[in-house]
This record gives structure tokens, sequence and C-alpha cells, in this order.
């Protein structure tokens, strides 16, 4: 049996009970520089009632990953959100994916993308994301490299840069 088989995906849209919210926010701050970091239980919250689409994993009731997705027309201030507004009409942008280390390459990952690739096949919605290349975030470029996102931009900040990517 499969540790994917063991997983379990579930969607949400409002801000979750506090345990699931505490459980999501030191998940993302465990994956800080992969994602950014979060100053405050209460940054997430904002972010999730601006978002548009989100999911966690759970392994039995534990949270192992979770992923935060907006469209286009949020009103979310990201300068990597702000370069897919600027280049696309209708678009599903992935703003964090987190999953924690010791579940990595088992299947919950995958379960995100596969679930959220149906959401925007219904629509015929690009998936924008953007990848850490300094410092480099190798297993997350081979993973979208895998699942045929192209790089379609880069940006270089003060202290990381990153490529843009889309699969159509």
């Amino acid at each position: 049996m499969s540790q994917q088989s063991n997983l379990e995906l579930a969607i949400f849209s409002d801000v979750p009970e506090n345990d699931k919210l505490e459980a999501i926010f030191n998940l993302n701050q465990e994956n800080v520089p992969e994602v950014g970091i979060l100053p405050s239980l209460s940054a997430l919250k904002n972010l999730i009632k601006l978002s548009a689409l989100n999911f966690y994993v759970l392994n039995e009731e534990e949270i192992i990953g979770f992923m935060i997705c907006f469209r286009e027309g949020s009103e979310y201030h990201s300068p990597n959100y702000k370069f897919f507004s600027d280049c696309e009409d209708k678009f599903l942008y992935i703003d964090r994916v987190a999953i924690k280390k010791e579940y990595r390459r088992m299947g919950a990952g995958t379960l995100l993308y596969e679930h959220l690739s149906k959401v925007v096949n219904l629509e015929n919605l690009p998936i924008c994301c953007e990848v850490n290349t300094n410092p480099i975030n190798q297993i997350s470029l081979n993973f979208h490299s895998k699942n045929k996102y192209i790089k379609v931009g880069e940006r270089f900040f003060h202290d990381h840069s990153v490529a843009y990517l889309k699969k159509k």
C-alpha cells in the first residue's frame, strides 16, 4: 500500500478553525525560505480571506501539507501575483505550497497538484506560480519541470530571486 493512499485532501474557502489554522501557520514557517514568512496568524487569516482556493492534506488527523491559491482580480498585493496579473487575463496563482519535510516525496504534493489540475481544467485556466532560484529550491524546480510548467519570467529581489512558471 502506498503512502498516498493514507492521505486525505480537504478543501477550505473560509479561515479554518484555530487548531488547523495554527498547524498551517506552523507548517508555513517551517518551510521558509521555500515559502514566504508570515508575520502572524492574523496575516495568514488575511491571506486566506483574499484567496480563492485552498487545500490541505491530512495524514490521519495531522495536516502535512497545504496550498493557497488566488484568481485574477484579487486585492492581493504580492509582487509575484502582480507579475501574473499584468500578463494573464484569467489564471489561478499558487501563492504558497508546503509539505512537511518527513512527508516529502510520498505523494502529498502530487495529490494537491492533481486536484488543482482538475479544478483549472473545468475553466481552462493556466496555473501560475513562482519558485525560488536564489536560494535555489531545486526540488520544486524539478517537480514543476516534470509536470510541464514552463518558465515565463524571473525577478531579482534584494534578498532572493524567483522564476515565474506557468502551465496551460
